[in-house]
């Protein structure tokens, strides 16, 4: 069984252009998220999956830079995007990361994979029901539940944001929510905005080595004030 995570990248943003390559504690954003996935041992291969546009040659170019296989789709139907990756790739089970979330966790990632694995479910995430702060968010699925929406999934946000077909089909799927102990859903902890983007330069000046989300809370639970950076910032709905 191969467990391949892709991380989904573009330079095009709405909020923050470019956000992806920015500095991120000496490396670019891309770089720190793979970094830290790097840490999963349920991972057997990264690769990251952008567009065919010519405004993202410079994440091909990144990618090749820090020795990570790219795969290149279309801008706007990123489940399309993600199929094709994964099966360039053979995958058989599929975790989709983002490439805003440079406070991804090892561990949290692990704990989602392996809940998938266990359950011998479709689908399995921690954002079905949020517990943990936004920026940890890992979904796995199998290459056939991913094929499936990839086949029947219609709508434009359907076809955007690659998953919605299948947690809003649990009629279709069996779905397994990975949840925590305590409710940390309000943390805001993924980079859309300039404000976000302070927030982790921040966490990283402020931590270093291979810390986990865990310091992240300790860190904020001690200078509270961090959390103002981004407190504002509303996250974009999904239709």
């Amino acid at each position: 069984m191969k467990i391949v995570a892709i991380v989904q990248a573009r330079t095009g943003s709405t909020r923050l252009p470019g956000k992806v390559l920015m500095d991120v504690a000496g490396q670019s954003m891309l770089a720190q998220v793979l970094t830290r996935l790097g840490g999963c041992n349920l991972i057997q291969e990264l690769l990251v999956a952008t567009t065919d546009r010519p405004e993202d040659d410079s994440i091909v170019a990144e990618c090749k830079r820090i020795s990570v296989p790219v795969s290149r789709g279309d801008r706007d139907d990123v489940l399309d995007r993600y199929f094709r990756a994964a099966q360039l790739v053979r995958a058989d089970v599929v975790v989709r990361i983002t490439s805003d979330c440079p406070l991804i966790d090892p561990e949290i990632t692990g704990k989602t994979i392996e809940a998938y694995l266990e359950s011998a479910a479709d689908y399995a995430s921690n954002g079905l029901v949020r517990t943990y702060p936004r920026g940890l968010d890992t979904e796995t699925m199998s290459f056939q539940t991913l094929e499936r929406a990839w086949r029947l999934a219609r709508k434009p946000y359907e076809r955007e944001h690659v998953t919605p077909y299948i947690y809003e089909h649990s009629e279709e799927f069996k779905l397994v929510s990975v949840t925590g102990e305590t409710d940390y859903s309000s943390h805001r902890w993924t980079v859309d905005t300039p404000e976000d983007m302070e927030f982790v330069r921040e966490i990283y000046h402020r931590l270093s080595g291979r810390f986990s989300w865990r310091d992240v809370l300790d860190l904020v639970q001690q200078e509270p004030q961090l959390l103002d950076l981004n407190r504002s910032i509303v996250q974009k709905a999904l239709h």
